[in-house]
């Protein structure tokens, strides 16, 4: 095995899913769903898609937007407490098929809740049913691992909406750096903010 070709072309494969992806009405509204969310946004997904809804709320954190991650198993066993009907759930499924992400979201339509945005591929995807907005992944994903099983390509897709759609909102919210400053004032980050913060009071 030529081990760089194969590396370039899992790079390019993942790339490409990525370029795939179309943003339309749903994306926009979505953003603007969650610019208005007068509670707070949960996060969930099992598995691999787990991990990227985890990030994506503290993402979303750091830049303005509270918002934490509900692991789905853990719903079942009293985290569904955390829910209120003012809350925006975000749920991450390639196949919108995983048993624990959909026991989660009819419970939390049993609490009342109504805004739930899935992010999904497969069209057949229960979880479309369960989605008050959903943004689509793409049909047509191919897994970069070599038995096309391993999430891989889809895993860097759903890091690409999460990021577009955190990142749109920080935009339009109006962060500043000092705004980001004090939610994240430690590490190397933390250090830049400080001294632009000092800058800007000079």
């Amino acid at each position: 095995m030529n081990i760089q070709k194969r590396m370039s072309e899992i790079i390019h494969s993942e790339a490409a899913a990525i370029q795939n992806i179309k943003v339309n009405d749903d994306f926009e509204r979505a953003v603007n769903l969650m610019l208005n969310c007068e509670g707070k946004i949960i996060t969930t997904g099992i598995g691999k898609a787990g991990y990227i809804a985890n990030k994506f709320a503290a993402t979303m954190a750091s830049t303005g937007t509270p918002a934490f991650f509900v692991h789905p198993a853990e719903a079942g066993h009293g985290d569904m407490g955390m829910i209120s009907e003012q809350d925006i759930i975000i749920a991450f499924s390639t196949s919108g098929k995983s048993i624990e992400v959909l026991e989660m979201l009819e419970n939390a339509s049993h609490l009342g809740v109504t805004h739930i945005i899935g992010i999904t591929s497969h069209i057949d995807s229960p979880l479309r049913d369960y989605s008050k907005i959903v943004l689509d992944m793409g049909e047509d994903i191919v897994e970069a691992c070599p038995l096309k099983l391993a999430p891989s390509a889809s895993i860097a897709v759903m890091l690409a909406i999460s990021d577009a759609l955190a990142l749109t909102l920080m935009e339009l919210k109006g962060i500043t750096s000092h705004d980001y400053g004090m939610r994240h004032h430690k590490g190397y980050l933390g250090s830049i903010t400080r001294k632009q913060h000092k800058y800007d009071n000079e």
